[in-house]
């Protein structure tokens, strides 16, 4: 039976998960921007969420490794690392397990850093990051499943713990035909595209960004 129903969803959906050593081999060729906290990543399919799940694996590694004495620090940086992740899928369920294994993720390198369980704000405030980041919809038609267009959060830290959020509609990321050519950032000096926000929102303290909206 769970057969069959994986054959169907490979039929209607072309879902084919990318195994965990292929996941690693992909993403050691970019193995310093997965070090960076801030770098941001889009998995377009997700699924539930094997190369997420990796990039904040090695992200949070590099967290513990500047904060393992210092858990405000370590927990602010952590939220800052799922912030900078993004995914969308076709299926629900994929969504809702990419979500919670990003968020489990978290907990346990918690509680094997600090050996203490990941404290209910900083769980929510993931969580409610998670809600934002990992979408369910269409990445090529950029609709969500209710048919809005797809609209992603950008997170930016300013001032110690606090975040500022904007918000950019996905097909405005990709409508621009020269994107592909014209980088988002250029420490050269180059001509850079830069999108336009859809909303935007002022610096609030990582633990309070809920309450934005």
């Amino acid at each position: 039976m769970l057969r069959d129903m994986i054959r169907q969803r490979v039929i209607d959906h072309g879902e084919v998960f990318t195994p965990p050593g292929i996941v690693r081999d992909m993403l050691n060729l970019v193995q310093q921007e997965c070090e960076r906290i801030e770098s941001r990543f889009l998995e377009p399919a997700c699924g539930d969420g094997n190369f997420l799940a990796e990039v904040l694996r090695r992200k949070l590694a590099t967290v513990t490794k500047r904060h393992a004495g210092a858990r405000p620090k370590w927990e602010r940086d952590a939220v800052l690392a799922v912030s900078s992740l993004y995914g969308i899928d076709l299926l629900p369920d994929n969504v809702e397990a990419c979500r919670a294994r990003l968020l489990a993720g978290v907990t346990s390198v918690h509680e094997a850093t600090f050996h203490e369980p990941l404290p209910d704000a900083v769980r929510e405030v993931i969580a409610y990051i998670l809600g934002q980041n990992v979408v369910h919809g269409d990445a090529l038609s950029f609709q969500t499943a209710e048919g809005c267009p797809i609209v992603f959060p950008e997170w930016s830290p300013v001032n110690g713990n606090q975040l500022k959020r904007r918000d950019f509609a996905y097909d405005h990321l990709l409508a621009e035909t020269h994107t592909a050519s014209m980088p988002l950032f250029s420490d050269l000096g180059h001509d850079v595209y830069l999108p336009r926000p859809v909303g935007e929102f002022p610096p609030r303290h990582y633990l309070k960004l809920a309450e934005e909206v």
